[in-house]
């Protein structure tokens, strides 16, 4: 019975990860627009033209009100970039961002379930002031790894193995070994180039990438009912190293571009997935309706709003 669970528990969390692996934009239901605020007073205005880019992290996939074009990039109106440009009154706003996004789309169009978009650096231009960048985690594979976790966990169970982290096995002795640090390295070498070339097409902007927040909380306990049997408490904590990695990564390769580094994995701790509805910022496997699993809700572009606008200057 318990192999039926966590099989059934691993079905769960492949279906969730193949249906956002293309990332479209699915249908939601419209919401009304958040309420523009006056920008704080700083000791260095912010000023636009303002150009996001990213991934569905950043685009806000299935978050109502849905809009743009295409409309296969899943866009919101709520997502992090319009947050801030209300929030700081920045009418010269572009929000390029497109769910599925990996470093290759920002200089090559990128199509999805329903429209092409076009490559997201060619919104930017000597006049542009102020970009954000959310991307890297498609490079590096990190749902994928996920994914890979809950079919390692599966297979361990329905032949027996007594493997208590078969998904760290797989990765670290078994035929994934190296797998994760050579696409890290990949990744990160191809956002080197993608800031400079950010850096060379806005030479006057101020340049922010954005890292990930927690998916899953630090003690795998308190995902045991949120996961089930589908992957076990030492892969979890094998899934949080990972994405901790991730981020850290980021953080090296902003610092070295001259990018500012926005942390949205600090103040999104304690609002994980596993989580209760109003708590958390990411959604579960079984997401609320309409929503992404594993992807930001609204509460979470909200957070991620927050840490961009502190790294600004600015008060939320």
């Amino acid at each position: 019975m318990r192999r039926r669970r966590r099989a059934a528990a691993a079905a769960l969390i492949g279906a969730a990860l193949i249906g956002t692996a293309g990332c479209g934009a699915g249908k939601a239901s419209p919401a009304p627009q958040p309420d523009r605020a006056s920008p704080t007073p700083s000791a260095t205005p912010v000023t636009g033209p303002y150009v996001a880019l990213g991934d569905s992290y950043t685009a806000g996939l299935r978050i109502p009100p849905q809009g743009g074009a295409p409309q296969g990039c899943g866009r919101s109106g709520a997502n992090y970039p319009s947050l801030v440009a209300r929030q700081l009154d920045l009418k010269d706003f572009t929000d390029v961002s497109c769910s599925g996004a990996r470093t290759g789309d920002l200089t090559a169009a990128q199509r999805t379930d329903d429209g092409t978009n076009p490559p997201q650096l060619a919104a930017l231009g000597a006049a542009t002031r102020l970009v954000t960048l959310g991307i890297g985690g498609n490079d590096a594979g990190f749902l994928d790894v996920l994914g890979r976790c809950a079919v390692e966990n599966v297979r361990h169970s329905l032949t027996g193995h007594g493997d208590t982290a078969p998904c760290r096995a797989y990765y670290t002795t078994g035929a994934g070994q190296g797998e994760v640090q050579r696409r890290m390295t990949d990744t990160g070498e191809r956002l080197t180039a993608a800031l400079d070339e950010v850096r060379r097409r806005a030479p006057q902007a101020r340049v922010l990438l954005v890292g990930y927040p927690a998916l899953l909380p630090q003690d795998p306990t308190l995902c045991a009912e949120t996961l089930g049997d589908g992957i076990a408490g030492a892969d979890i904590d094998f899934v949080v190293e990972q994405e901790r990695q991730l981020n850290a990564m980021l953080r090296q390769r902003a610092e070295a571009a001259g990018a500012a580094f926005v942390d949205t994995y600090a103040p999104s701790t304690g609002h994980d997935m596993c989580e209760a509805a109003g708590t958390r910022w990411i959604e579960p496997l079984a997401a609320g309706q309409g929503l992404a699993p594993i992807h930001p809700n609204a509460q979470g572009q909200q957070g991620m709003a927050a840490a961009v606008l502190a790294a600004l200057g600015q008060q939320h």
